[in-house]
């Protein structure tokens, strides 16, 4: 249930870095001296002249990623049904500072000419519409996904008259056991084609993504297998037909 609090924060940060992000690109103006001081201080050296789409790549993955937060802000707070679980405090504290961490670390990939005010044109490419495309198709599988489990816990009016585990059926959880957790990777898989498929950063933040996304469906898929007696044995932990 604490998983609100992250997207409360994302969205309000992430929010806020866009609009600098935004303001600087089609502005003229430049973002904060503060914001320019903690990316110099994380030691990247920032190229002088934009040699490809950076700062329009940037910007869009700094928008998805703000949309992504909107969405799961709203299913946290209107589609999903939550049991009585508690979070760790460790790891409440690494999700607050995650989702601030994601978006500096997008922000770390604009070109020096964006962060100095100059106004720059938008080139739209190939992997602009890819990843864009991708990233649709992976997030209406997860809020389908998300809204399949909500209802194990209601009735057909809407009400929630459980908050026992039960067996899911329906789109991905057909092939897998946590399709929410594969179409996470697949967002952030979306984003680094969108970067333009060689941002090692972002490929970096994917990797995460992936072994932390993983690790949650081992788990799940363990549980599911040890309380159910009948759980579906085609199915995979995580991504389909493979793991």
């Amino acid at each position: 249930r604490w998983f609100t609090h992250f997207y409360v924060v994302s969205v309000l940060w992430n929010g806020f870095l866009l609009i600098r992000l935004f303001q600087a690109e089609f502005l003229g103006g430049s973002l904060p001296s503060w914001v320019q001081h903690i990316h110099r201080f994380l030691g990247r050296d920032f190229q002088s002249e934009d040699t490809g789409n950076g700062h329009f790549s940037a910007l869009l993955v700094l928008l998805l990623l703000w949309l992504h937060s909107c969405r799961r802000l709203a299913e946290c707070l209107w589609t999903s049904v939550f049991s009585n679980g508690v979070i760790h405090i460790v790891q409440y504290c690494f999700g607050l500072g995650y989702y601030i961490a994601v978006g500096s670390t997008v922000l770390c990939q604009v070109p020096t000419n964006v962060r100095n005010g100059k106004e720059l044109s938008v080139q739209i490419c190939w992997y602009h519409i890819v990843g864009v495309t991708m990233y649709i198709w992976a997030s209406l599988h997860q809020h389908r996904c998300l809204v399949i489990l909500a209802n194990l816990r209601k009735s057909k009016s809407g009400e929630v008259v459980s908050l026992s585990h039960s067996v899911p059926f329906g789109d991905w959880f057909e092939r897998v056991s946590c399709p929410h957790y594969f179409a996470e990777l697949l967002i952030y898989v979306s984003m680094a084609i969108t970067l333009g498929f060689h941002n090692m950063t972002w490929w970096c933040v994917v990797m995460y993504v992936l072994f932390n996304q993983a690790l949650a469906a081992v788990l799940c898929h363990e549980f599911y297998q040890k309380n159910f007696s009948s759980y579906p044995k085609h199915r995979k932990a995580f991504i389909p037909f493979v793991f």
